[in-house]
């Protein structure tokens, strides 16, 4: 009996003990958060880094990484916006900004230039050709059938001038022809004064018709008229060139025999020449007929020429991709030759606009993103509109006001601030992944902490 209750009475106290114990437990865990309630029963306002977000601290400081101002954590759900305090929705929203310190901006090479409204002018430069104006070109050739006596000009290149023949032809056809005009003006001196009217105008009609086979003969109203006056045929008959200009082809020798419609010469006036510029498919829109155009060549450096378009060919060449445009010029001097390779610039004004350097807008495929100044060391992503753009200048059509101050350098690695933040910056997710669904890797694969680098006490991940 006495063993008994030496076993008994300890058996009992380890019950009610242990009841006791699960009891306190059930109504201390019963319906609660341990976050919550640690948070509730602590009653203090968290802080964190906004470029390090897992440094939390329970009191204002600085970050034990980059030496920044701590701020409040925000303990509402992602997403639930409708619940945010405005002063919550402030703290949101600066979560897509980045703070940079002066010695952190020195290290990134970040510059800033005030955003400016200023003329804009586009260049399109493309190469081109020197050719022949097709207008001021010209054939000589043979009227009539005969044997060339007299070659004139001997060489190509020399110059021949309209008012001076180029060679001299003898045919038996034109003498036999300028003999019957001769005798067709005897006639009607004798005819003339017959008393028979039709007999008298007979006369007429043969000098008439004589006449018009010599003009078809290539024989002029002066040679005509010295023919008459001399009264006797030209054993010879001038040829003569239709404009003054420049020989480029040269086909007969002296002594040689022609016959009616053969080449003669190709005649060509270079004191206007045609410049056919190649552009591209992605620039053609922008070029319009009477635009001036400058034209620069290598043989004549620092002595630009200037011309207009004329024409733009209503085709576009598969192979190179682009689109022939005709500049029609004069030629001083003939300093432009045929065949010769120029480079064309055309200046087409774009009006007034914001105008940024290239480097101020970050393409991301989807979307333009420039980063603003907001306020010293602090800067904010910009969704921005780009219009026209030239070497080293990009023009801004929305989302940039005129004394923003824009970051032109060490924008990317701005962004890249950004990215480690957490706010996603410029660039957008990659598709499948979401920025909340990023979980921190397991202690076990974490890389160990350097000695002397951080306090992990500060951190509270």
């Amino acid at each position: 009996m006495a063993l008994n209750k030496k076993i008994a009475i300890p058996l009992v106290v380890i019950i009610l003990a242990s009841a006791a114990g699960g009891g306190w437990y059930a109504w201390k865990h019963k319906g609660h958060d341990h976050a919550a309630d640690e948070k509730t029963s602590q009653g203090k306002q968290l802080y964190t880094c906004s470029m390090h977000p897992f440094i939390i601290k329970d009191k204002p400081g600085t970050c034990p990484i980059c030496g920044m101002e701590l701020i409040k954590k925000i303990e509402s759900a992602p997403g639930d916006g409708a619940a945010m305090t405005p002063e919550q929705k402030q703290q949101a929203d600066m979560l897509g900004h980045v703070s940079l310190s002066t010695t952190q901006r020195v290290m990134a090479n970040v510059a800033t230039v005030e955003a400016k409204k200023s003329a804009m002018n586009k260049e399109i430069n493309a190469v081109g050709i020197v050719q022949y104006d097709q207008s001021r070109q010209a054939k000589v050739t043979a009227w009539i059938a005969g044997r060339i006596d007299r070659l004139n000009v001997n060489t190509v290149g020399a110059f021949v001038s309209k008012d001076k023949p180029v060679a001299e032809v003898y045919s038996p056809d034109l003498l036999a022809t300028q003999q019957e005009y001769l005798l067709a003006i005897k006639s009607r001196e004798q005819l003339k004064d017959s008393p028979i009217r039709s007999i008298s105008q007979n006369g007429d009609g043969l000098v008439s018709s004589a006449k018009q086979r010599l003009m078809l003969f290539g024989v002029k109203e002066s040679q005509i008229a010295e023919l008459e006056k001399a009264g006797k045929p030209n054993i010879r008959l001038p040829i003569f060139t239709p404009l003054s200009g420049v020989v480029i082809e040269k086909m007969v020798q002296q002594g040689q025999y022609v016959n009616t419609g053969d080449v003669l010469f190709n005649i060509a006036d270079l004191s206007t020449v045609w410049v056919e510029m190649e552009v591209y498919e992605n620039e053609f829109p922008n070029v319009h007929i009477g635009q001036m155009v400058e034209i620069r060549s290598q043989s004549f450096p620092g002595k630009p020429f200037s011309g207009k378009i004329s024409y733009i060919y209503p085709f576009l060449d598969p192979k190179t991709r682009t689109v022939k445009a005709r500049v029609e010029m004069h030629n001083p001097g003939m300093k432009l030759k045929p065949d010769m390779f120029v480079n064309a610039i055309i200046k087409i004004p774009l009006g007034s606009a914001i105008v940024l350097p290239v480097t101020a807008v970050m393409d991301t495929g989807k979307r333009q993103v420039a980063w603003v100044e907001s306020s010293p060391g602090m800067f904010e992503p910009r969704d921005v509109q780009v219009g026209q753009r030239t070497d080293d200048k990009i023009q801004i059509l929305s989302g940039i006001n005129v004394g923003d101050k824009v970051a032109v350098s060490g924008s990317y690695l701005i962004d890249s601030e950004s990215q480690l933040k957490g706010s996603g910056g410029g660039h957008e997710n990659m598709p499948g992944m979401k920025m909340d669904d990023k979980k921190p890797a397991p202690a076990s694969q974490q890389p160990p902490a350097k000695k002397g680098t951080l306090k992990m006490d500060d951190m509270k991940m």
